[in-house]
């Protein structure tokens, strides 16, 4: 994707500066630095960018902003030969704004729908592109799974990319005919204004539950992470789930808003609604009626458990709002897809039925395994770990969920990083009363093998936190590893 901007136009918002070089490319990383490259050396939490800066310089970077120290240092131009070296007090917080202007404001040329919450942004994400691209559209997705076209997705670092990314996969999309986008956004990525702006047609809230508290602090600080989405970030329309506490307590705060929830209960019908009047669950998938102030229906898709219910209706609901024929959508809505990794069925004839799912904190275990215990026949099995350098206080919790909810249950590693792999474990235990049904076998493969040779036909395997993750994160190596890969091998399924 060619672009070329001169440095002074583009900077001519923040600073006058005496300098119309042509300005190509924009990156925060020296190894992707080429020839025409503004480089963005910023002070980060693990590494100081400006330390690469004369390594930008050396592979072409024509120019470069740099973390200021304070504030007196902001708009000072040094040199290192004849590049520029412009300091900018705060740099990460201009950077979507200087990053939107070079990409030429891409989210105001498409529809561009923000998903935040702790569970259900990838599922809810995905399903908004597929039923756009079923009714004769061009949906683009950006998330934990990847960026791009769900026939063509590139895999993503994070959840949300830096602002940079943002703008550039936006502009992307955009130039590839996308009319709809629909981004997974993170509390990280909201605090470190990495989507500061980017113009919303739509917001949806999924829900909030126990997760980052290693960068939040405090439960408080989280949701009030969340809540800049529909606040500083002002979309056209605001979708809540109100089966959520959370969004309960914002529905009155957020206009305007559509509340969306499973029970008529929890509906505001002061403000446009959907809410489900009856859900039947079977081997299939779930058959939905449902309310609206866009009418009332009822629609049937493959996919298993009330919280699928929740995202299938926040998909719903966010097309409706967004002009989207109600009849339409409900033709179209058996052609959706379970998403890769997300309560994703593995099924051979004579077989246990293994689901695999990116279920990573308590709720959302506690969800999947209460999701699958509606369809279970036989024995339910829960095969889960904790990742290491995260939260330790929801390792007991999600310890005490999988046991308390399943018949049996298998503590492996999840990615331990840099942490002892028995003391994760350790940490899980704690959490565990009775120890009877546990067995513990670290290595994920094993564990999984276990299960699958144990289990009945009529029984369920549910293999949680790591989903569509195709590698495993040790002290020293990542290495390759699927549960969607094991599962398939020990099934005889081709992926």
């Amino acid at each position: 994707m060619k672009q070329s901007y001169p440095l002074n136009k583009l900077l001519s918002s923040w600073f006058h500066i005496p300098h119309d070089t042509a300005i190509e490319t924009m990156t925060l990383d020296s190894r992707e630095v080429s020839s025409g490259a503004l480089f963005i050396a910023i002070k980060g939490h693990q590494v100081d960018g400006r330390q690469f800066i004369n390594r930008a310089i050396t592979e072409g970077a024509v120019a470069v902003l740099s973390d200021a120290n304070d504030a007196s240092q902001h708009g000072d131009i040094n040199y290192i030969g004849e590049i520029p070296i412009i300091s900018v007090f705060h740099l990460s917080s201009l950077l979507s704004d200087i990053a939107n202007k070079f990409y030429d404001h891409p989210s105001t040329k498409m529809s561009v729908i923000g998903v935040t919450g702790t569970n259900g942004k990838t599922t809810i994400t995905q399903l908004i592109a597929q039923w756009r691209d079923l009714i004769d559209g061009q949906a683009g997705v950006m998330g934990t799974t990847g960026n791009g076209f769900l026939s063509d997705m590139k895999t993503a670092a994070n959840t949300t990319g830096n602002a940079i990314e943002v703008q550039q996969q936006l502009a992307l999309m955009e130039q590839q005919n996308a009319t709809l986008v629909a981004m997974e956004i993170s509390s990280h990525g909201l605090i470190q204004q990495r989507v500061s702006a980017v113009n919303f047609t739509a917001a949806l809230f999924t829900n909030l539950s126990r997760d980052h508290l290693d960068y939040h602090g405090d439960m408080e600080s989280y949701e009030e992470a969340k809540k800049l989405l529909f606040t500083t970030h002002q979309p056209n329309i605001s979708i809540l789930n109100c089966d959520d506490p959370v969004a309960r307590g914002w529905i009155n705060q957020i206009s305007p808003a559509v509340s969306v929830a499973t029970s008529r209960d929890n509906i505001d019908l002061e403000q446009q609604y959907l809410y489900a009047t009856e859900i039947k669950y079977s081997q299939q998938g779930v058959m939905i009626s449902f309310s609206s102030s866009w009418g009332d229906g009822s629609f049937s898709a493959p996919l298993v458990g009330k919280f699928n219910v929740s995202n299938l209706l926040l998909a719903l609901a966010t097309l409706l709002s967004l002009g989207f024929s109600l009849s339409t959508l409900i033709a179209t809505a058996s052609q959706l897809k379970a998403v890769i990794g997300r309560m994703e069925l593995f099924q051979q004839t004579d077989k246990p039925l293994a689901v695999v799912d990116y279920a990573h904190t308590p709720d959302a275990l506690e969800k999947a395994l209460m999701a699958l215990r509606v369809h279970c026949k036989g024995k339910l099995w829960a095969i889960v770990g904790c990742g290491g350098d995260r939260d330790r206080g929801k390792r007991s919790l999600m310890a005490a969920a999988a046991v308390g909810l399943s018949d049996y249950t298998i503590f492996t590693n999840d990615n331990p990083r840099n942490e002892d792999p028995s003391q994760i474990i350790d940490d899980m235990m704690a959490g565990v009363e009775s120890k009877d049904q546990i067995v513990i076998e670290q290595d994920r493969e094993q564990a999984c093998h276990y299960a699958l040779s144990r289990a009945d036909v009529d029984d369920i395997i549910l293999i949680a936190g790591k989903g569509h993750e195709d590698y495993q994160i040790l002290a020293d190596k990542t290495i390759h590893y699927s549960d969607r890969e094991t599962v398939s091998r020990w099934l005889g399924i081709t992926l």
